[in-house]
């Protein structure tokens, strides 16, 4: 992606450096919005917080979810003060 964005820079076309990578001139367009200005190890660093936010969110579900179900199974036991 970045070096993608570099050729774009350098002067090549969107259209020309997509066709060449086999995705869209929208593709290289959302690339820049996202990635536009940052080195290879800084978009691989974003990269992984995306992923890792992602995990969490997904972590925080599954315990409310869990928490819900408990919180139910107290109310219909009677268990609740």
């Amino acid at each position: 992606m970045i070096g993608a964005l570099q050729q774009v820079d350098a002067g090549r076309s969107a259209a020309d450096v997509g066709r060449e990578l086999g995705v869209s001139t929208h593709t290289i367009y959302a690339w820049r919005a996202k990635y536009g200005g940052m080195k290879g190890n800084e978009a691989q660093e974003a990269k992984q917080l995306r992923e890792e936010n992602g995990r969490l969110k997904k972590m925080l579900a599954d315990v409310m979810l869990d928490k819900d179900m408990l919180q139910s199974v107290i109310r219909k036991s009677g268990w609740s003060s």
